[in-house]
């Protein structure tokens, strides 16, 4: 299993507060690479796995995870953090925006957001 990206996230109250971020971070040079409306990411053009997510919600979870970390076998992390007795928050799934991604709650209650992108 290998890592290709950790993505922040970051909680926003208002769809008007996505605009303004979206804003904010395109003059340091991120470009807007995924829109769902309840969340935006930007990618910096030269290294698109440099990237910030911003949510208005989880539209498909209970909760806003705090951390995206993208793995190249999301059904073995999912095992090896079944296997640890790990909090899962969200059990593995397959998205309509082409990810397969689980929630897991870290040691300080974070909650992880660990994907693979659907071929």
């Amino acid at each position: 299993m290998t890592i290709r990206r950790i993505v922040p996230n970051v909680r926003l109250e208002s769809e008007s507060d996505l605009a303004r971020h979206r804003d904010f971070y395109e003059l340091l040079g991120f470009r807007e690479v995924m829109n769902q409306g309840w969340i935006t990411t930007l990618a910096s053009p030269a290294n698109p796995t440099a990237q910030i997510s911003f949510f208005t919600h989880d539209a498909t979870a209970p909760v806003v995870p705090d951390l995206s970390v993208e793995v190249t076998d999301v059904e073995a992390v999912y095992e090896q953090a079944c296997a640890a007795g790990a909090e899962i928050v969200l059990p593995l799934r397959d998205e309509e925006w082409g990810v397969r991604r689980f929630f897991v709650r870290d040691p300080r209650g974070r909650v992880v957001n660990v994907l693979s992108h659907v071929d």
